[in-house]
């Protein structure tokens, strides 16, 4: 492997985005390419790093939730996306939620004023030499994914991610919606107090109005995907575009994003047969999105469909949903769970001159993680990993019982014939050893568990130890 005084990094999205940082916050020089704005792709609007395409939250925020605890971790590591996302939060109950134009431009702006990063805006068709983290994400370009297939030796596996509506606040008709948290647990607040309205709208379904938008969606018509997008028509589960929910069943919408429990009526003390709630979307409070509502509706589909909704009857829509491909390697073939590519064949090269397996990390949603923060959260493993090869020091591998190691190991160690991507979740950490009899008070004994093993892998491993610059970069 010819040595380099820099470390590439291929894709600009947070995975991509928290590796770079994580090199140059240790001293080490980055390239970091992105191909955005020069070659867009079909999800994404601005040549932003770090733009958030879907959804704007980043999950809960409590550290005896799944999401929180992965947080508190990334935390604890100097995470970049955690300080970008305190700096951009919206009002989201017990979530972390982010005005998407702010949180990527406070990404943009510390990655591309960083003295030891260099973005450059263009499309990678190949390995680059030296030490690599490949985090070009669900929608890497053709080139690129035909180099890592004939790498890898494998051919990529696809699942669809589908995009939720946005409508504006004004159009929304709070005569028949209303502002409410599910028990308002999330909020921390009396259930009885003025100031428990709740973050989220809601639009109340009776039986009747249900039924009859289930069914309007059911025979509504889709979008035709293209040719290269019907190789494999899998969705992920965590992700189902809401017509193809509802064909499951008439009431599957009802027991998934539509379920009312927790939700009570202010006006009537009633809890609706369905809801739909919205999640504010931008620090303005100007925009709300469809929770859970991802489509893959023709626009003029949804246009009619949606306008079903209670309340939504006169929606502004800012944003219709759309479906695009996500691609995703094989990893409990191919990677450690240090993130490495396996070396099982170091002889196999690129091309005569080009660089072994053993110097390539992958990282991001390509490599079967789902959610924002477990994609940041990988790039952020991969980039420390990435320092310690160029130094030739041990690579680190977090203890299962973290969830970021959790979600490393599982991702490596799953079923390779039946992988699926995977979110941060307490059924993949391993079993307490004393669980707590009110289940309840797991989460927290989980969070505990994984506190302190991961401050003790920062002790020893000396991993905060080598950052050299201050936070601000």
């Amino acid at each position: 492997m010819r040595k380099t005084d820099w470390i590439t990094v291929v894709g600009g999205g947070l995975a991509g985005t928290e590796a770079a940082w994580q090199i140059a916050q240790r001293g080490v020089r980055v390239k970091l390419y992105e191909m955005r704005p020069r070659k867009m792709t079909p999800a994404h609007t601005t040549g932003h790093l770090a733009e958030l395409v879907c959804s704007n939250s980043l999950g809960a925020d409590q550290v005896d939730k799944a999401p929180g605890l992965l947080k508190r971790e990334m935390r604890m590591l100097g995470s970049l996306m955690m300080a970008c996302a305190e700096r951009a939060t919206v009002p989201a109950g017990g979530a972390l939620a982010v005005d998407r134009d702010l949180f990527a431009l406070e990404v943009t702006r510390r990655i591309e004023s960083h003295p030891l990063i260099e973005v450059i805006r263009e499309e990678v068709t190949c390995i680059p030499e030296g030490i690599c983290v490949i985090a070009s994400g669900p929608l890497t370009s053709d080139a690129l994914a035909a180099e890592i297939a004939r790498l890898t030796g494998s051919e990529h596996l696809y699942f669809w991610d589908a995009i939720a509506p946005i409508v504006t606040l004004d159009s929304i008709d709070f005569s028949i919606a209303f502002r409410a948290s599910r028990y308002g647990r999330e909020l921390g607040r009396d259930p009885q107090s003025e100031s428990a309205e709740g973050d989220y709208i809601n639009c109340p379904m009776t039986r009747e109005e249900y039924y009859a938008f289930v069914e309007a969606l059911v025979g509504a018509e889709t979008a035709t995907l293209r040719d290269f997008e019907l190789r494999d028509e899998r969705f992920f589960e965590g992700c189902l575009p809401i017509e193809v929910l509802a064909r499951r069943g008439k009431d599957a919408l009802a027991f998934g994003p539509m379920r009312p429990v927790g939700i009570r009526d202010p006006r009537t003390g009633k809890r609706p047969f369905a809801v739909v709630q919205l999640r504010q979307d931008n620090v303005a409070g100007t925009l709300y999105n469809i929770v859970g509502f991802q489509t893959n509706l023709k626009f003029p589909e949804q246009d009619r469909v949606l306008r079903m909704i209670p309340g939504l009857q006169q929606a502004e829509f800012v944003r219709y949903g759309q479906m695009h491909r996500n691609t995703f390697i094989n990893a409990p073939v191919l990677l450690d769970a240090t993130l490495q590519l396996k070396q099982d064949d170091p002889s196999r090269r690129l091309s005569s001159t080009a660089d072994p397996r053993a110097a390539i990390f992958f990282a991001g949603q390509i490599v079967g993680v789902e959610g924002y923060v477990g994609n940041a959260a990988t790039g952020l493993l991969a980039g420390i990993n990435a320092v310690r090869m160029l130094r030739g020091e041990p690579l680190v591998t977090l203890p299962p019982t973290t969830m970021l190691g959790a979600l490393c190991h599982y991702i490596t160690h799953a079923d390779a014939k039946h992988f699926q991507p995977m979110k941060a979740n307490f059924g993949i950490l391993p079993p307490l050893e004393q669980p707590p009899r009110d289940k309840r008070l797991r989460g927290a004994a989980y969070a505990e568990r994984a506190q302190r093993d991961l401050q003790a892998v920062l002790e020893s491993k000396g991993i905060l130890n080598d950052i050299l610059l201050p936070a601000e970069g």
